[in-house]
């Protein structure tokens, strides 16, 4: 395993995208502490932000407040990234595979257009959860967020595939322009939930203001359900017996788009 401990707190962002799995996995140390960071426009060394311990392991352990630190396993595919602290920017955007933990609260663009992998933050998350950058049009592909506390808005926007799940409450356009994919919200969901989603699942525990272009279809207990709770509770995330048992409210829109995505609203 690898250890980082930040030697002094920053108030200009740094961008850390070497600290990754795939870069970490066969340097020696001498290497590791040479690695190139960019503080504003200048270049410091991860040795010199720092205090490095290990070598040549895809298991990366970071203590410190990185509020400051962006792009923490930027494109990562491989191994483990625990963290404790908060993280800042871009925690995991474009993530193909492994890990990352995080004992802390984390800025926006977690798991940005990732394609893989298994992220999971035990507080707050910020704005684009699983989204993506302006000017693209593919948000997450594939993979798993899962949030313990809240998290801003536009979560899951662009969505194509995987999981999403907060625990607590989401701000606006959760699941906007959702193409596919699952995302689950036990807290409260903000404004414009869905808008222009085409196809895809929102699951909700809390009443829901749903815009006028999503029409009532149904009220069941749907089976898939079941599946996305046995993994959430090996993943030792406590599920409520009666979100077990059902029933939900069915909504289908956008109806002002293609019209095939669906809104489960828990039927309390």
């Amino acid at each position: 395993m690898i250890l980082l401990k930040l030697k002094e707190k920053y108030d200009i962002p740094i961008e850390a995208e070497v600290i990754s799995p795939d870069i970490f996995f066969d340097k020696t140390h001498t290497e590791l502490c040479g690695l190139p960071l960019y503080y504003g426009n200048k270049e410091k060394k991860l040795g010199e932000v720092f205090e490095v311990e290990g070598e040549k392991s895809d298991q990366i352990y970071l203590e410190g407040d990185l509020s400051k630190i962006k792009k923490i396993g930027f494109g990562m595919s491989r191994g483990k990234i625990s963290i404790k602290g908060n993280v800042g920017l871009h925690l995991g955007a474009f993530m193909k595979g492994g890990e990352i933990f995080v004992e802390g609260d984390v800025d926006s663009w977690v798991g940005a257009e990732m394609t893989g992998g298994f992220i999971r933050i035990k507080g707050n998350a910020g704005n684009r959860v699983g989204g993506i950058y302006r000017g693209t049009t593919v948000g997450m592909n594939r993979g798993t967020i899962i949030v313990e506390g809240n998290a801003g808005y536009e979560v899951g926007s662009f969505m194509r595939r995987g999981l999403i799940v907060i625990l607590g409450n989401v701000g606006d356009f959760t699941g906007s322009y959702m193409i596919a994919g699952t995302i689950f919200v036990f807290g409260t969901l903000g404004a414009r939930t869905g808008a222009g989603m085409r196809r895809g699942t929102i699951v909700t525990f809390n009443p829901v203001s749903l815009l006028p272009t999503f029409k009532y279809d149904t009220t069941y207990t749907p089976d898939f359900l079941r599946v996305y709770f046995h993994f959430l509770k090996k993943q030792g995330i406590s599920i409520k017996e009666e979100y077990l048992k059902g029933p939900y409210r069915r909504y289908h829109g956008d109806i002002s788009e293609l019209g095939k995505g669906e809104i489960l609203e828990f039927a309390a």
